[in-house]
């Protein structure tokens, strides 16, 4: 399991965002999309232009059905992809948002 690897590093440096977004990504990979929320939320909260935390955040959100809690997240998502020139990620985000 490697998000025991991670969790013990969190565990030491529970402000260090880049583990907790490895974190999560670890736990997505395992299929424990409710574990990663949390972890996705700290990296969202400790860097507002940080837009990947937000997609996946998004994304687990939908993928948990709570379809309510997901769209500021995918909003919030696109908008840093549009500042950024992030192509790609922003025309999936804006898809997902006019499904919503």
């Amino acid at each position: 399991m490697r998000s025991a690897q991670f969790a013990a590093l969190v565990a030491r440096q529970p402000d260090n965002e880049l583990f907790r977004f490895s974190l999560a990504q670890a736990l997505l990979a395992e299929n424990r999309p409710a574990d990663a929320i949390e972890h996705l939320t700290a990296c969202a909260a400790k860097k507002a232009d940080w837009m990947m935390p937000r997609i996946l955040l998004g994304k687990t959100l939908l993928g948990l059905n709570r379809k309510s809690e997901a769209k500021p997240w995918l909003a919030q998502a696109l908008q840093l992809a549009i500042a950024q020139d992030h192509e790609d990620p922003a025309h999936e985000l804006q898809a997902i948002l006019q499904d919503l």
